[in-house]
């Protein structure tokens, strides 16, 4: 096909040492939008969310980290891990502000649209809700899950919590008050992705074999289309909603037209499985996180051509990428974050190494 002779140029973002598992992007605000990272390497990253470009690391967590997310006003992180904590940042600074102990492994985590709470949920089957503004206190426990909890999200303004469970289909929706399961929105395989439209219109999912937009008010079933592979993460264009990503096993990011389900192009570069596929918050680009470690940034119309990749700074933040942006961006929201003196050295030897890396072209 004509449209896989042609190379999309991501932006190539380094730094993580393991698979990429989970992307999320803050709203707009005053200083941009960023885009949070979570990692097997058990070390979140934050970058920007237009550039690409590294501007700090949460350092804490003992194991894989599953699920990471940015409150509205980016001005908190939050993390889900394998070492059965989930924990909160302070994104100006890198500071770890709480650490909340779990009994098992933490794989979905939500801060609520009014920011006050934190919705966590993993392999205890337990959905728990955190009052940030009583961080000491315990949490609300709703522990009728069928299944254990791979994605948490809120809805209706935080009046409605949304679950899927990694051993079972479907997603089943909460109300907040009581507690109990209002609807369950059927699927034949277990969901690896659930989104909230930015409008609040529709629910995208990702179970495998398809993708589903569901009605987000009435939960009914508007449309479903087909995988031409196995897919683990979607995500809905936010502006204009007509169209919608996808990434799986083949290694490819495809945009599809939402109306029909026309394949529009394929994007490759990835050199493992895609994980989690994230449209940025007007939608001019998407974001993705593989199996190879790389979170790449695509262009949603373009830049089409057979050039190389570009590539943004490693996390070390050495210069040896092609992104031209000033100091002034890249630390405008975060002056200093996790650069401590300590590592000054540490962070000159690998500026030189990284001098004789070249980029990796596209595919």
């Amino acid at each position: 096909m004509e449209k896989r002779n042609k190379v999309a140029i991501p932006l190539v973002c380094h730094g993580h040492s393991r698979p990429v598992v989970d992307l999320f992007y803050s709203p707009i605000t005053p200083e941009g939008f960023f885009l949070i990272s979570a990692s097997k390497d058990s070390s979140p990253m934050l970058r920007n969310g237009e550039t690409g470009d590294w501007i700090g690391t949460f350092e804490g967590h003992k194991g894989a980290v599953w699920s990471c997310c940015l409150d509205t006003n980016a001005l908190r992180a939050a993390s889900g891990s394998a070492d059965f904590t989930a924990r909160i940042w302070d994104a100006l600074t890198g500071d770890e502000l709480h650490s909340f102990e779990h009994k098992h492994i933490v794989r979905a985590c939500s801060f609520s649209e009014d920011t006050h709470l934190l919705l966590t949920g993993g392999m205890e089957k337990i959905l728990r809700i955190y009052d940030l503004n009583r961080p000491d206190e315990p949490p609300r426990e709703v522990d009728n899950s069928p299944g254990s909890i791979r994605t948490v999200t809120w809805l209706h303004s935080d009046q409605t919590i949304l679950s899927s469970c990694t051993d079972i289909g479907g997603v089943r929706l909460w109300d907040v008050r009581s507690g109990k399961i209002i609807q369950t929105l059927e699927t034949s395989s277990p969901v690896t992705s659930a989104e909230v439209s930015q409008d609040g219109r529709y629910i995208t999912t990702a179970d495998g074999s398809s993708v589903k937009f569901w009605d987000a008010n009435h939960f009914g079933l508007l449309r479903s289309y087909n995988m031409p592979c196995n897919v683990e993460s979607a995500s809905l264009e936010p502006k204009f909603g007509n169209k919608f990503i996808a990434g799986g096993e083949d290694m490819w990011i495809r945009l599809f037209d939402f109306h029909t389900g026309e394949e529009i192009a394929c994007n490759k570069g990835h050199h493992g499985p895609v994980h989690c596929v994230r449209f940025s918050p007007e939608g001019e680009s998407y974001a993705s996180g593989s199996e190879d470690g790389t979170i790449r940034i695509w262009q949603t119309g373009g830049p089409v051509a057979n050039h190389e990749e570009t590539e943004t700074p490693p996390a070390n933040g050495s210069a040896s990428g092609k992104v031209k942006v000033t100091v002034e961006e890249v630390t405008r929201k975060v002056e200093g974050f996790h650069v401590a003196a300590k590592d000054k050295k540490t962070e000159e030897n690998k500026e030189e190494a990284s001098t004789d890396t070249t980029s990796v072209a596209a595919s």
